[in-house]
């Protein structure tokens, strides 16, 4: 698998356009590095996390790519927006005679798509000579620890504060899951952390792994008070997965109607990622500080 990154990334060096020439030593660049989204309204949470960057670190060239080919090939067609996948960005960064690079992932969990910006970054770090970087760094996801579902735990109940100063009412929160992967242990331990703060207001499921939206029910049956659910993404960006899987009110089988299925009537939406919330955005700029440090 390295060697395949390692040939990938020497064939994106060879076919790079030819870049700027370096002013000075010590060149260095952010690349936040994103799924990616086609949604306008939920870019937005992406965006303000690289403007967020760009005004605190105002003397270093902040970049974005995305993981998504699918989501590349979209915008490119549909509004002639070019953005790079990791591995071209980085070539075009080494192009342009970046030293410093700091890889930071918007992503929740360190599954499947943290484990492939690893194989890219340690591809790289076998370049020597002018192929290579002097430093490259990957920070970590948003849940990477006990600590960090203790931290996210308090972003959450400060986000829905209102909402849980309500009787009766509960959070339904969708995460995107990775099967198979030891890294989806992250939403229980989130779960856990939850539960120690505020017993039966919070409920996650996932979309492509466990917890499952009927684990999510057998949760709430254990609760015969919960009267109001509020449902809301528990990703970065509350794209396709929350404004369909999540809240879709034509697919049968979105949350949103299997939980009016099982007689939940009061229900609500807070489709708003929470790469657009301020405590997200302090908490990202201080991965970043701490990866530059």
């Amino acid at each position: 698998m390295q060697k395949f990154f390692s040939v990938l990334i020497l064939m994106s060096l060879f076919f790079a356009p030819a870049g700027a020439v370096a002013k000075g030593k010590d060149k260095s660049a952010i690349l936040i590095v994103s799924f990616g989204t086609s949604m306008p309204e939920a870019r937005r949470a992406i965006d303000n996390l690289v403007d967020s960057a760009k005004k605190v670190f105002p003397d270093t060239e902040v970049r974005l790519a995305f993981t998504s080919n699918i989501i590349r090939r979209k915008l490119a067609s549909e509004s002639n927006e070019v953005i790079e996948n990791p591995v071209q960005a980085l070539a075009r960064l080494n192009d342009e005679n970046f030293e410093d690079v700091y890889i930071m992932p918007t992503l929740m969990i360190p599954g499947e798509e943290y484990d492939e910006l690893k194989n890219v970054r340690e591809a790289f770090k076998t370049l020597r000579g002018k192929y290579g970087f002097d430093d490259l760094k990957l920070g970590k996801p948003f849940l990477n620890s006990v600590k960090d579902c203790e931290r996210m735990t308090e972003i959450l109940m400060t986000r829905f504060k209102s909402q849980l100063a309500e009787e009766g009412t509960a959070i339904i929160l969708m995460g995107h899951g990775t099967p198979k992967h030891i890294a989806n242990a992250m939403y229980s331990q989130l779960q856990l952390s939850l539960n120690q703060r505020a017993y039966g207001k919070f409920f996650i499921g996932t979309v492509e792994a466990a917890p499952l939206i009927e684990d999510v029910i057998a949760g709430l049956k254990r609760h015969p008070e919960i009267k109001k659910l509020v449902l809301s993404p528990l990703m970065i960006v509350a794209g396709d997965h929350a404004n369909n899987d999540l809240a879709g009110e034509v697919d049968e089988e979105s949350w949103l109607n299997i939980l009016k299925a099982r007689g939940y009537e009061n229900i609500s939406t807070y489709l708003v990622g929470l790469g657009e919330d301020e405590n997200i955005t302090r908490d990202f700029i201080k991965k970043i500080r701490k990866l530059m440090d």
